[in-house]
């Protein structure tokens, strides 16, 4: 039975020896959403998507797909782009998908299909005679990107997608991406790549040191970072004419009597009122919340948690 959920985990742990590798994890991937599972280099998500792939038991925990408890029945719901690329190098490129495709159940001339629409659709069409070790890094990728989405899985899991691409192929990969979401299926997406988490993912986890400490949609993960602080171009001086609700943090001189100030106000004071206190004073020409980005989020909650994002 399907439920809003494409995939629940309830207190993942796993262990080696001495060190303990994820600890009492719990996540929800909302059906039909790009999941973004972050964390620094050693901090357990490999583990987490090693479990979910089954490729590893944990040591306390459940995992669900479909509100089904994980079983050898769903390997085939689930595409898996691991960081450590596997393509057989001696192997020519059409025959290689054709046998990955085959391994995944797919009948001999639907897989024919398949094959060609994705060749097609990534320009690799002319390479389906060439071995793997014929093709570029990138080239390669994409055999291996095409090797995960071929059996249209319902779960799509992708480590470092981005990895070995230009900027080109990069936009093709992420159009792509977009697209199979679309089309229903749900994406879990580990990068280290800051900036297409904000461009990409709707809910996200921060996995650090084998616990999660963060976990919402994005727009929650933002929220709960707000700080209150302001950026506004204008012209006059802010700086001793403000009362003291408003804390002036910056202020620039910019060129013609115009300035840059980045202040902060009480979390109870929305922009329309911090704007009121501003207009008597100075000509406002810009003004924005400094929102923190994706990538100081990750930063300021990896290296401890209490310190400030900087604006200044």
């Amino acid at each position: 039975m399907k439920t809003n959920n494409i995939l629940e985990v309830h207190g993942l742990t796993k262990r080696y020896a001495a060190h303990t590798a994820l600890q009492d994890v719990s996540l929800k991937v909302p059906r039909g959403s790009i999941f973004g599972l972050l964390g620094p280099n050693g901090a357990g998500k490999t583990t987490l998507i090693r479990i979910i792939t089954q490729i590893l038991m944990p040591d306390e925990g459940e995992v669900f797909i479909n509100g089904e408890l994980l079983n050898q029945d769903h390997i085939r719901l689930i595409g898996y782009l691991p960081e450590e690329r596997g393509l057989y190098k001696k192997m020519k490129v059409g025959e290689q998908l054709m046998y990955l495709a085959q391994l995944k159940g797919l009948k001999e001339k639907e897989a024919r299909q398949r094959i060609k629409y994705w060749l097609d659709r990534l320009n690799l069409t002319e390479w389906a005679g060439k071995t793997i070790e014929d093709l570029s890094k990138g080239m390669g990728q994409k055999v291996q990107f095409i090797a995960t989405v071929l059996h249209e899985p319902e779960l799509i899991i992708l480590d470092e997608p981005f990895s070995g691409f230009d900027p080109v192929n990069a936009n093709l990969i992420k159009d792509e991406i977009m697209q199979l979401r679309e089309r229903g299926s749900s994406i879990i997406f580990s990068t280290h790549r800051m900036e297409s988490v904000e461009e990409l993912c709707d809910h996200i986890a921060l996995i650090s040191k084998s616990r999660k400490i963060l976990d919402g949609t994005k727009r929650e993960i933002k929220d709960m970072h707000r700080s209150n602080t302001y950026l506004v171009e204008h012209r006059g001086v802010l700086s001793g004419f403000l009362q003291g609700e408003l804390e002036v943090l910056q202020e620039t001189p910019l060129e013609e009597g115009y300035h840059q100030t980045i202040l902060r106000a009480p979390l109870a004071d929305g922009p329309n009122y911090i704007l009121q206190k501003l207009l008597p004073l100075v000509e406002v020409h810009r003004f924005e919340e400094k929102i923190p980005s994706i990538n100081e989020i990750f930063i300021m909650n990896v290296q401890g948690g209490d310190k400030e994002v900087a604006y200044v």
